[in-house]
C-alpha cells in the first residue's frame, strides 16, 4: 500500500522514500515484530482459555515423555498471528501488483490454511491422540500448489526452468517439462522440512529466521541488473521486490520468537510451520536458488533426511538408525540439553548461511 505513495513524489519529494526496496524492507521487518510482540499476549491468553493446547504426549516414543511432560499444554497455533502478522506487513509495506508477490501470498495464505485444519483435526481429536489429517491428504493438496506454481513458471514466457548451478558460472540445467514436478517437490519439502524440525523451543523459527534473511539478500541481488551481471547470475526483473515478503518472514520470525525461545509459551504448529517453509521454498524457486536452497536450508535438509532414513531402514530391515527422529529428538535421547542442540543447530545455519553468500563470487 505505502509503495503506491512514490507516485505522488511530484506533490510531496519525500513520498519518493517508499519506492526504494531497502527502505520498505526495514519497514516490513519492523512491522511484523512489533505485531507479534503487541499482540502475542493477548493469542496467548486467548488460546489458553480455548484449550488450545499441545498434545505433547508422543505413543511411538515413551522415552521422550520426559522430555515433553513440561511441554504439555502450551499454547499452539501461534502461526495464525504470526502469518497474519506477515500477510498485513506485506499488504502494507510491498508492491502489490508484482507477481513474484502476489504468487508467495497465496502461497503463504494456502499452507497456513492447510496447516490450520491439520492443527484443528489434531486438537479436536486429542482423546484419541489423532495425528492430525492423513499424510496422504496433506499431501495431495501440497502437489495441487507445488504444479501451480511449477506450471505458472513453465507456460510464462518471462520466467525459465533452468537451473543455475552453484559454484560453477554459466552452468545451467534445462528442466522443461520436469521443472513442474521438480517444484512440486520442492514446495513439498521445504513446507514438511520446516514441520518435522518444529520440535524444540525456538529450533525451527531460528531457522526459518536466518534462511529468510539470506534469501532476502539474493532476492535483492538477482532483481538488481548491476549486482546480477557483476556476480554472473540469472537477473530477474521484479525479484527484487521478494526482499520485502523475506524481511517480513524475518522480522515475524523475531517476534515470534520472543515468546517462542525456551521455555516456550507457544508454539506455532502446522499453521506457521507449513506457511513458512512453503515460502521458503517458492521464494528460492522464483529466484532461480532452487539448488542452492539445499544448502542454505541445510538444517531442514538434514531432520527432513533422517526422519526418512529412519522409515526406510524400518520398513526394509527392521531395525532403526536413530534412536528415534527427527534428528534433535535422538541427540535429546542421546543426553544432549534442549538449549544445546538449538543453539548449535542454529550455529550450523547460521554457517550455511556464510557459505551460501559465498557461492555468490566462488564460481
Amino acid at each position: 500500500m505505502f509503495y503506491y505513495l512514490s507516485e505522488l513524489k511530484d506533490l510531496f519529494f519525500a513520498l519518493n522514500v517508499f519506492k526504494y526496496i531497502t527502505f520498505r524492507a526495514a519497514m516490513a521487518a519492523i512491522t511484523p515484530f512489533l505485531l507479534c510482540v503487541v499482540t502475542g499476549p493477548v493469542f496467548i491468553e486467548q488460546f489458553k482459555k480455548r484449550k488450545i493446547r499441545e498434545i505433547a504426549k508422543r505413543d511411538d516414543c515413551p522415552d521422550l515423555a520426559k522430555f515433553h511432560e513440561a511441554k504439555e499444554g502450551t499454547p499452539t497455533m501461534g502461526g495464525i498471528f504470526m502469518v497474519g502478522s506477515i500477510i498485513i506487513s506485506v499488504l502494507l509495506w510491498a508492491n502489490l501488483s508484482n507477481r513474484y508477490i502476489a504468487l508467495t501470498l497465496a502461497t503463504c495464505l494456502y499452507l497456513a490454511i492447510l496447516g490450520y485444519v491439520d492443527d484443528y483435526v489434531k486438537l479436536s481429536r486429542k482423546k484419541k491422540h489423532a495425528r492430525g489429517l492423513r499424510a496422504k491428504t496433506k499431501l495431495l493438496w501440497q502437489i495441487l500448489l507445488g504444479c501451480f506454481i511449477g506450471s505458472y513458471v513453465y507456460f510464462n514466457p518471462d520466467t525459465s526452468t533452468k537451473l543455475d548451478v552453484p559454484f560453477l558460472k554459466n552452468v545451467v540445467i534445462t528442466m522443461g517439462l520436469l521443472y513442474i514436478p521438480f517444484v512440486a517437490l520442492i514446495v513439498i519439502g521445504a513446507s514438511n522440512a520446516v514441520n518435522l524440525t518444529d520440535g524444540l523451543d525456538g529450533l525451527a523459527i531460528g531457522c526459518v529466521l536466518i534462511v529468510s534473511v539470506t534469501l532476502g539478500v539474493l532476492s535483492y541481488v538477482s532483481g538488481h541488473v548491476k549486482f546480477s551481471e557483476y556476480l554472473f547470475i540469472p537477473f530477474i526483473s521484479g525479484a527484487g521486490e521478494l526482499t520485502i515478503f523475506c524481511a517480513a518472514i524475518a522480522g515475524a520470525s523475531l517476534g515470534f520468537l520472543w515468546f517462542n525461545c525456551h521455555p516456550a509459551t507457544i508454539f506455532m504448529g502446522d499453521t506457521g510451520s507449513l506457511a513458512l517453509g512453503g515460502c521458503i521454498g517458492v521464494i528460492s524457486v522464483f529466484i532461480k536458488k532452487e539448488l542452492l536452497l539445499l544448502l542454505l536450508g541445510g538444517v531442514f535438509v538434514i531432520e527432513a533426511l533422517s526422519v526418512i532414513l529412519q522409515v526406510v531402514s524400518y520398513k526394509t530391515r527392521r531395525k532403526r538408525i536413530f534412536k528415534v527422529s527427527p534428528l534433535h529428538h535422538h541427540l535429546q535421547l542421546c543426553g544432549w540439553h534442549e538449549s544445546k542442540i538449538i543453539t548449535r543447530f542454529w550455529i550450523v545455519g547460521i554457517v550455511l548461511a556464510v557459505l551460501t553468500l559465498a557461492t555468490l563470487k566462488i564460481r
